[in-house]
């Protein structure tokens, strides 16, 4: 088990280390951040912002319902899933296809760690880059939150963050299988934007699906993580998104595993 552990951390390093390094990856972080930031300036502080509905209440006499931070956080969750679906698979596009393009995905495959440790740190890493992108846009909230009237709860924050979290380790996972069959981290991320968007829509699809549909819809990413962006913690979503995680890991492994008998 030690060895296991420690192989993990050696996989779950460099990983991390070689997005760090990336310029790419810094260029994907400011756009993130650009945008991310542009999304939270215009929804709190625009004419038709939450603070500026909130005010009009309060000046007009009329008893407020208008909960602003929540409605505030509900909406910019929302938001910042929609950019995570374009921001993910460039961030998973080559997990596994730069190593096909650079010759080192056969020593990988014919290393003595196993295909599903090699998934895992894999996953691990780009997860940890992706939480320092999340990192400060949550700080910024939870400021703004501290200074709100009646104070807002913070685990309604962290629960809608983890939910994020959550989505984004279920289309990182199915990215990464994605990028281990291919070299062309380009067709990669093309590939797993249009798998994400088919489970990101497939509620919509479902509903023209007839008697299949129920059954369909339960497969919907968009559905279950909107469930955590209004405070409701529900076991069936986070039952879908550690499944889609195990699928993506799962088929990693066997893709790598294909490889390995190929070159035995």
């Amino acid at each position: 088990m030690k060895i296991l552990f420690s192989n993990l951390l050696a996989i779950y390093r460099r990983e991390l280390q070689s997005y760090f390094n990336s310029p790419l990856a810094y260029v994907i972080a400011a756009v993130f951040w650009l945008i991310g930031g542009l999304f939270m300036v215009t929804l709190l502080l625009s004419p038709d912002g939450v603070i500026a509905q909130s005010a009009a209440l309060d000046q007009s006499g009329i008893q407020q319902n208008l909960d602003a931070p929540y409605e505030f956080l509900k909406f910019y969750l929302n938001l910042l899933g929609s950019l995570s679906m374009f921001i993910l698979p460039m961030l998973s596009m080559g997990l596994y296809a730069d190593e096909r393009k650079q010759g080192t995905l056969e020593l990988l495959a014919t290393s003595p760690l196993t295909n599903w440790i090699v998934a895992v740190g894999k996953l691990l890493g780009v997860l940890t880059f992706y939480s320092a992108m999340l990192l400060p846009l949550l700080i910024s909230q939870a400021v703004a939150f501290e200074r709100s009237e009646p104070g807002f709860p913070g685990g309604l924050l962290l629960l809608g963050y983890g939910g994020l979290l959550l989505l984004a380790a279920s289309v990182l996972s199915l990215g990464m299988f994605i990028s281990s069959l291919s070299e062309s981290t380009v067709l990669a991320a093309i590939m797993t934007f249009g798998l994400v968007l088919l489970l990101w829509i497939v509620e919509a699809i479902a509903n023209a699906a007839g008697p299949f549909g129920t059954a369909l819809s339960h497969l919907s990413l968009l559905s279950h993580y909107t469930d955590f962006t209004q405070g409701v913690f529900d076991t069936s979503g986070l039952i879908l998104f550690l499944s889609y995680i195990t699928l993506g890991i799962f088929l990693t492994a066997q893709s790598i595993d294909t490889l390995r008998f190929q070159r035995a």
